[in-house]
């Protein structure tokens, strides 16, 4: 048999050449002999086994580097640890300080996670899948429906087994809802107050909802909504205004913010003005629609089911008020632009500094009597010339300026013929009475005596209630106005009987 050669050639070392060992022919006979075999395979075993890496870097030990082997483990033991502290640096900062968290547990190469700074006998929960602490949950029923035989049966309505089974479905209401440990503590709710418990959680879901929805689309204390928010960016770009500065005044209708004036092509705007925002949420003024509802003038545009339309009526309202005042020369602000429910006005004050209330005004006697008149004459051409009724006539409404007293706030004001128009008027004369009576002025009159010199009307009383029963009177004659659309005045006889009413058409 012819003899068949055979050589071999050592793999190359990268650390150094390495010597290669010469093997001597052999026939094909001796190859497939097993004395062979046996030989070759005690060789191989002559070999000693490569040490354990991880044994080695567990008990501290400073491993070998001569063999290949043991220096890839070792790179692939420092890079499975480094990836481990990655992977928890980013749990950490993907969970934060929420309640709920998220585990890479299962993406980790080395388990358990073997913390540095902690010590060998504490143990981080968070990092291992099984909680000795967390209490177990309620067996499940089988299919048949019970458990045990004779005595010793449990039916799925069991009393205890519901209470578990409920408190158990407690963990999946909403995040937001706090139920407790209730599996830990062994609690059993009853079915009657799981569902109560259940329909809150739903209701408050809601709620939240429905509030987080009423944020982003109402104009709140000091703060107005996106869209207000965009048309008070209009008006600065427009150049209508230069800047706006901030809040002066909040009340239970609007938010009034100052700003410096720009310039306009139609008519001059003032350098120093005021955005009355009226609010678009009905919370704290909820019977504002009795005082437009029966305003012949806005009867027809009147709809109680959309806040922001009456909301745009009352800015509107306000603005022909002011109209009307200004052209009586009555001290008010002017009026500059009217864009929805804001309203552009003239700054009463000075280096953004606003008037004091006459509430708030340190008056002298003569200031203080010369302000009574003042104010007395003003009641009466609001009446007479402007017929408009204030309807929240104050000190808290009337502004002290330049030696003067001015108006404000006359959104809610309404005419005479109004349904409860002379209702306001008195009460509008209660307020002023009062204050002054209170501030000293000697000359003021009372209320009744007030009240028949702003109207021109000759009512009398002995008492309070008297004299409102011939207003309700007086009202009563006019009832039919809220049905017509025809504009009645009051006008009183010669005889000084009732006033007579006078129909005119619009």
């Amino acid at each position: 048999m012819d003899q068949i050669g055979i050589t071999a050639e050592g793999p190359k070392s990268p650390w150094g050449a390495t010597t290669t060992k010469a093997v001597s022919p052999c026939s094909l006979a001796d190859v497939m002999s097993e004395q062979l075999a046996k030989q070759l395979d005690e060789e191989s075993n002559a070999f000693p086994d490569s040490p354990d890496v991880n044994a080695a870097l567990d008990a501290g030990e400073e491993p070998e580097t001569d063999c290949d082997l043991m220096l890839a483990q070792m790179l692939q033991m420092q890079f499975d640890k480094e990836f481990d502290t990655q992977l928890r640096t980013e749990e950490k900062k993907l969970n934060g300080d929420s309640k709920l968290s998220i585990s890479f547990e299962n993406y980790r190469m080395v388990h358990p996670y073997e913390d540095s700074d902690s010590s060998e006998d504490e143990v981080d929960w968070q990092d291992t899948r099984h909680d000795p602490y967390k209490a177990d949950k309620p067996t499940t029923t089988p299919r048949k429906g019970f458990t045990g035989k004779g005595k010793n049966i449990t039916t799925k309505h069991d009393e205890v087994v519901c209470g578990r089974k409920n408190t158990a479905r407690m963990d999946n209401f909403a995040p937001e809802i706090n139920v407790g440990d209730g599996l830990g503590m062994d609690l059993k709710l009853s079915n009657q107050v799981y569902n109560s418990l259940k329909q809150h959680c739903h209701s408050e879901q809601r709620r939240s909802a429905r509030l987080h929805d009423k944020k982003e689309h109402s104009t709140a204390e000091q703060a107005v909504d996106p869209r207000t928010r965009l048309l008070m960016y209009k008006m600065v770009n427009a150049g209508v205004l230069e800047n706006i500065n901030g809040c002066i005044s909040t009340g239970k209708e609007s938010v009034v913010f100052h700003a410096d004036g720009g310039s306009m092509e139609e008519k001059a705007v003032p350098d120093e003005c005021v955005l009355k925002v009226f609010k678009t949420t009905l919370n704290e003024f909820k019977n504002r629609d009795k005082y437009i509802k029966d305003d012949y003038r806005f009867k027809e545009r009147f709809s109680k089911l959309n806040p922001r339309k009456i909301i745009r009526l009352w800015a509107e309202k306000e603005m022909h008020n002011l109209a009307r005042m200004k052209k009586a020369d009555i001290p008010c602000p002017e009026v500059v632009i009217l864009k929805k429910h804001i309203l552009v006005m003239s700054f009463i004050g000075k280096d953004h500094v606003p008037a004091p209330k006459l509430k708030e005004a340190m008056l002298g006697s003569e200031d203080m009597n010369r302000a009574y008149y003042q104010v007395l004459h003003m009641m009466q051409q609001l009446y007479h010339e402007c017929n408009l009724v204030h309807a929240d006539l104050s000190e808290y409404n009337m502004l002290w300026h330049q030696g003067k007293v001015w108006l404000i706030d006359v959104s809610q004001s309404i005419e005479p013929n109004h349904p409860h128009g002379l209702e306001f008027l008195f009460r509008d004369c209660r307020n002023v009475a009062t204050f002054f009576q209170k501030g000293g002025v000697s000359e003021a009159m009372n209320v009744y005596e007030l009240f028949n010199v702003v109207s021109g009307l000759q009512l009398s009383g002995d008492s309070e209630a008297d004299f409102l029963a011939q207003i309700e009177a007086l009202e009563k004659m006019n009832e039919d106005h809220v049905q017509r659309r025809g504009k009645k005045t009051y006008s009183s006889t010669s005889d000084g009987g009732p006033p007579l009413l006078h129909h005119e058409d619009d």
